[in-house]
């Protein structure tokens, strides 16, 4: 169970987080709390496991990537820890995921690739498969981006 503190504490950080030079001091500010205890609470609910990673939402096309595509590959199970490790090893690899292939599509493994063209996304895809020996993947490239927001598990009166 999560106190109440600990889901105003969520809510404030679910979004984005300020750029500035103390940006847990204003959270923590805004809550009515010393920022020590902040961060005290923060460990807290990543060595119990509740806030598992922090992440950041990189804007690529404004950072000079012009493309992006996921490429779904179909990795023989044995193999799949060893492929996805090596796999999410490629700074360009903004993601990594297995999932559970179907009669239809047969695609176990998907990387997020971002490059600055179609073609480098597929010379990165290329490399990849040599690197693991992986042959079979196909690229799907972004056309349109429609949503691109953040989990909101606690609501708050701005939302």
């Amino acid at each position: 169970m999560l106190t109440e503190l600990e889901k105003r504490i969520i809510a404030s950080i679910q979004g984005d987080v300020a750029v500035t030079q103390r940006p847990y001091f204003e959270i923590a500010e805004k809550l009515g709390i010393p920022e020590e205890t902040l961060l005290e609470k923060l460990k807290d609910l990543c060595d119990r496991g509740i806030i598992r990673r922090f992440g950041a939402t990189i804007y690529h096309q404004k950072s000079g990537f012009e493309a992006n595509a996921m490429v779904a590959w179909k990795v023989d199970e044995g193999c799949i820890d060893e492929a996805g490790e090596k796999m999410a090893s490629f700074k360009e690899v903004s993601h990594c995921y297995r999932r559970n292939p179907t009669d239809d599509w047969p695609y176990n493994l998907y990387t997020m690739i971002h490059a600055k063209d179609e073609e480098l996304c597929r010379e990165i895809a290329r490399n990849i498969s040599i690197k693991t020996s992986t042959n079979n993947y196909t690229l799907l490239f972004s056309r349109r981006e429609l949503k691109k927001t953040s989990m909101k598990y606690f609501p708050t009166d701005d939302d």
